[in-house]
């Protein structure tokens, strides 16, 4: 099959061991990130098989429209950047491993790193050396502090982990559901929000962005939380309202923010008011963004391409298109 791959922007495909799964096709690699329709249109024109790199591209009937040799796309996890009604209307499939039973490690191991980036303010603390100014505050010890962890899945259990291990008290919040099972499974689960949220030292969101979890953190939860509390976000932009984490900013409450995720992504406005402000840590959507975890996920991406071209296809989003055949 001719499969082209997009938004590989550092070329690292090709030197991880995974890449070797492809070596019965003919591979295209794109390194830049483009969203023209047109421009995507006319580099797609030969290809039967796309492979998404995570939400880099939305994939849009328009798109779709304009490529009538594609037949499959192939990624890994949650797809809303796909309009997977247009795949079926222009009979491509869509395949992707949810991997509900995979622990993220990466993802889960940047969490913490915020979370110890912000109570020891580290860049803050590196900007005031740098500027020949030495100290610049006073940072804050994580053993016996309180971490809420929002939602109940895998990337949240294993943040927990590290937080046990730096001796952090761990509470628990997310959907009726997650409650539930944290309890059923003997954790320490709020007794309500309003508690969940101001009693926190730190607050970690992982949660995934679905239509009925959009917007599921509001201005209030967060202007609940202390003055000296951080919020984390490496989920998705999307779960908080819109402007709730400038009215955050504005009230002091919490006093930090931990961002890998953004509304607009890839963020490249340098006066960014968010980036910028001096209470808010940023990273550039790095949760997933390592060698170990790339191998992993595109060795998933690459086992649907080869399932596909035996004839056998696996992970199917929309598998009325192969009924179809």
């Amino acid at each position: 099959m001719k499969i082209h791959i997009l938004d590989d922007w550092f070329d690292t495909l090709r030197s991880l061991p995974s890449f070797a799964a492809l070596a019965n096709h003919e591979i295209t690699v794109w390194n830049d990130h483009v969203q023209d329709t047109a421009q995507l249109a006319e580099r797609l024109q030969d290809a039967e098989g796309l492979v998404l790199f995570r939400e880099r591209t939305q994939i849009t009937g328009e798109l779709l429209a304009a490529l009538p040799k594609l037949r499959l796309i192939s990624q890994r996890s949650v797809y809303p950047h796909v309009d997977v009604t247009a795949c079926t209307e222009q009979n491509v499939l869509l395949s992707s491993n949810m991997h509900s039973d995979t622990p993220s490690i990466a993802a889960s191991e940047l969490t913490f790193a915020l979370i110890l980036a912000s109570a020891r303010q580290i860049p803050q603390q590196m900007n005031s050396l740098k500027a020949g100014h030495w100290q610049m505050g006073v940072g804050q010890t994580l053993s016996g502090r309180v971490l809420g962890l929002y939602g109940y899945g895998r990337i949240a259990r294993q943040v927990a982990k590290y937080a046990q291990a730096f001796g952090m008290k761990t509470v628990w919040w997310g959907s009726e559901a997650g409650r539930a099972r944290a309890k059923s499974d003997g954790k320490n689960v709020a007794s309500s929000r309003a508690d969940f949220f101001g009693n926190s030292d730190f607050v970690s969101l992982h949660v995934r962005l679905k239509p009925e979890t959009k917007n599921i953190i509001s201005a209030d939860d967060l202007t609940g939380m202390k003055p000296s509390a951080t919020f984390v976000n490496t989920s998705r932009s999307g779960l908080i309202v819109a402007g709730a984490l400038g009215q955050a900013l504005t009230a002091g409450r919490p006093g930090r923010l931990a961002l890998d995720v953004f509304d607009v992504e890839p963020m490249t406005d340098a006066n960014d008011v968010i980036v910028n402000h001096p209470s808010v840590i940023a990273t550039p959507h790095i949760g997933y963004v390592t060698e170990d975890e790339l191998d992993l996920q595109f060795s998933d991406i690459y086992a649907q391409i080869n399932a596909y071209a035996e004839g056998k296809p696996i992970h199917m989003a929309n598998p009325e298109v192969w009924d179809a055949k």
